[in-house]
């Protein structure tokens, strides 16, 4: 059995019936149904079982699909190391982040530009388990994200570059006008606000690190939202809905005139940051001289 074999055999596999599979490799249906049988005898196992008109793998033919993926991926990446030997750094890096800390990339992808113009990007934005999945897929090359990374995927995995901690501040509608003028807030005060939650259902650890700083201070934040987008928040903070606690670099993407931030008087509670890509694997030489931009500062 050959790539080529393995090819017709994943995309078979993929499609899930012999016809479809057939136009998208540019090849007649007989053929391609010769090259399965020859496959199966080769390997002496029935790779599918025939569903009426689909195809549906067997256990033999769902291990050989797993097998064959990652045979691909690393064919894929070691005809890129050898390419890049001679080009230098080149190419898409595909970086993936949660939305709180898209505000780290702009400055940092415009420096690395500059240095490298014949690299572009790919951003992908999403929260930790779907960027877990993504990464491990090798569909993007790094993650920047708050830690600790809350992903299925065995954390094992993941090399991990802590960056510099976060502050969090407070967040509160520039409207309040009992706050023009101030720079600073207590605590205890966001007990009388109504509090809009940064919050997913898979992701809730930063989330529960701003609750367990309100308990730690007598009170329990009077939640009147939740929400995992942080855009979303900003805009319900402007219209005067309610108060959030982020971390600050979260600000550097909004408008202060929308909405106002306040540093916190009575705690020093941080968020975690970091970048992040898969342990034992060819990693593009962009990506590493991108880990390197972060490195040096």
């Amino acid at each position: 059995m050959d790539m080529r074999q393995l090819k017709y055999f994943l995309t078979i596999a993929r499609e899930g019936q012999i016809t479809r599979a057939a136009k998208l490799l540019n090849m007649e249906q007989p053929p391609l149904s010769r090259q399965l049988k020859l496959m199966e005898e080769e390997l002496g196992v029935k790779l599918f079982d025939r569903h009426g008109k689909g195809l549906k793998l067997t256990d033999a033919g769902e291990l050989l699909k797993q097998k064959a993926e990652q045979l691909f991926i690393q064919f894929n990446e070691t005809l890129q190391e050898v390419k890049e030997t001679e080009e230098g750094v080149r190419g898409v890096l595909s970086i993936g982040s949660v939305v709180s800390c898209i505000s780290l990339l702009p400055k940092r992808i415009e420096r690395f530009r500059v240095r490298f113009p014949r690299v572009t990007f790919k951003i992908l934005e999403g929260d930790h388990f779907y960027l877990g999945e993504q990464l491990e897929k090798r569909a993007i090359d790094l993650v920047v994200a708050r830690l600790p990374f809350e992903a299925l995927t065995d954390p094992k995995q993941f090399a991990v570059l802590p960056l510099p901690s976060d502050p969090f501040v407070v967040v509160i509608p520039s409207s309040w006008e009992q706050y023009s003028g101030k720079h600073a807030i207590r605590m205890i005060e966001l007990a009388q606000f109504p509090f809009i939650a940064l919050k997913s259902d898979q992701t809730t650890r930063m989330h529960e690190q701003v609750v367990s700083e309100c308990k730690r201070h007598g009170f329990e934040p009077n939640i009147v939202c939740e929400c995992s987008s942080v855009a979303i928040i900003m805009s319900l903070i402007a219209e005067g809905i309610g108060a959030t606690v982020f971390p600050k670099s979260v600000m550097s993407s909004f408008p202060s005139t929308v909405v106002k931030m306040l540093n916190i008087e009575d705690a020093d509670f941080q968020s975690g940051v970091g970048i992040l890509w898969l342990k034992d694997h060819y990693l593009p030489k962009s990506a590493r001289f991108f880990i390197d931009s972060f490195e040096v500062e």
